[in-house]
């Protein structure tokens, strides 16, 4: 090789170092060259954590990556600063999507999603019942049967598939009783009944820790000048006809709460928080939350009942077609929300009958003829999984065995685990 020829090898090696050396440092840094903006910008990320493990996430309708099998996620990186169409798919599953913004520097996340299966095996329990009510350690219920002489009421155990009688409808009155509600009450093996004989309220305790059960009628013990009590242990909450509200003789509000003529009210303890709910129609009734600093009531919401997240951070509170979320506390999760943030979450065109949390970060609910699943990520669109084909389902969730709990046309059904 000659001398010009290595001279102008070495000054070509040197043009070709000084151009792809800041290249090399913005890539190793980050940068990537955006050719719709012609210039360097900073890339972020996505993460996605999602239920069942091992689904395929594609970006922009393209497979990007899959969850690892050990923790369910994946971090992709190195994405260029706009917004992608994000789709996680599994076979047999509905799929999740959302448009979701990746910023500059930032990794966006996704980490509660849950892909429910499209086919959901349903298995019978029972049949010929009317109701059913879930007792508090989600491990019994009590089922009401209609059978020729009236109704019974059955104590339920899924985990043993055990059906055992409680009650008769005429061990009450020969003449028939009207079913009016069931409590719990502090012992788990003690339910109040609340019947109607004739004109008269019976109000019975049906004690089933021992076979046979034994009934026996109790006196309503309410306080006088009383408009609303809550017993929790020794501890008695109650709302008196000025507004005043007591921790037994100690009173909680600063400021008087307006009461309002001929009204009902009912008091809530959940977590620490106290609500106050007013109305008494199913589809009209208002909630008050007593704010711990001011010591006063703060109207939240009005609907037909509320219901607290697994982790106490959230309210949701539904209408006969509206669902809205309310943040007790903080949230710094994507998206991040502040305690008193509210927002609409879906307006539905059926009436809904009755709701439940999944977890903190999914709802269940009963419409005309279905059941739906919602998320309440509310970025972009809120993604809603619907199973249909029922008449007129009342349903309970069961966290524990992650079935839902169905009661439709007097059959009593349960579903697969749905995760």
């Amino acid at each position: 090789m000659k001398k010009w020829q290595r001279t102008l090898l070495f000054w070509t090696l040197c043009f070709v170092f000084l151009i792809i050396s800041p290249i090399l440092v913005l890539y190793s840094q980050g940068y990537r060259f955006d050719f719709e903006k012609k210039t360097f910008v900073k890339t972020g990320g996505l993460f996605i954590k999602a239920q069942p493990k091992q689904v395929e996430i594609f970006l922009n309708g393209k497979l990007a990556k899959k969850t690892d099998l050990f923790f369910g996620s994946a971090l992709i990186q190195n994405l260029l600063p706009k917004k992608y169409k994000i789709e996680v798919k599994k076979d047999g599953c509905f799929t999740w999507e959302k448009n979701l913004e990746i910023q500059s520097g930032k990794v966006t996340e996704a980490k509660n999603i849950i892909l429910f299966p499209k086919k959901i095996e349903f298995e019978k329990l029972a049949n010929s019942i009317e109701d059913f009510y879930p007792l508090s350690d989600k491990k019994r219920m009590i089922l009401k049967e209609k059978n020729e002489d009236g109704w019974s009421l059955s104590l339920y155990d899924p985990e043993k598939k055990l059906i055992t009688l409680l009650i008769k409808e005429k061990s009450i009155s020969k003449d028939g009783a009207n079913l009016i509600s069931i409590e719990e009450t502090e012992n788990e093996n003690v339910l109040k009944i609340k019947v109607g004989v004739g004109e008269k309220i019976k109000n019975l305790n049906l004690n089933f820790s021992q076979i046979p059960p034994i009934l026996k009628e109790e006196e309503e013990k309410v306080k006088e000048n009383v408009l609303a009590q809550k017993k929790l242990g020794k501890n008695v909450y109650y709302l008196d006809p000025f507004g005043n509200l007591f921790l037994n003789q100690e009173k909680l509000n600063q400021e008087r709460f307006s009461v309002q003529k001929e009204t009902k009210y009912s008091i809530e303890i959940l977590d620490g928080n106290i609500f106050l709910k007013e109305g008494g129609n199913e589809n009209e009734n208002c909630f008050y939350l007593l704010n711990q600093e001011s010591k006063n009531f703060e109207k939240i919401l009005c609907g037909k009942d509320f219901k607290i997240s697994p982790d106490q951070k959230k309210l949701a509170i539904f209408s006969k077609f509206e669902i809205w979320i309310l943040f007790l506390k903080d949230e710094l999760a994507q998206p991040p929300k502040k305690a008193g943030e509210k927002f609409l979450l879906l307006r539905l065109s059926k009436e809904i009958k009755d709701l439940f949390w999944i977890n903190s970060n999914y709802l269940i609910f009963n419409l005309e003829g279905e059941i739906q699943i919602a998320e309440i990520d509310d970025r972009d669109k809120v993604n809603v999984v619907i199973f249909e084909g029922f008449k007129n389902p009342k349903i309970f969730w069961n966290s524990l065995e992650k079935r839902v709990y169905i009661l439709d046309n007097e059959d009593f059904l349960r579903t697969q685990p749905l995760f």
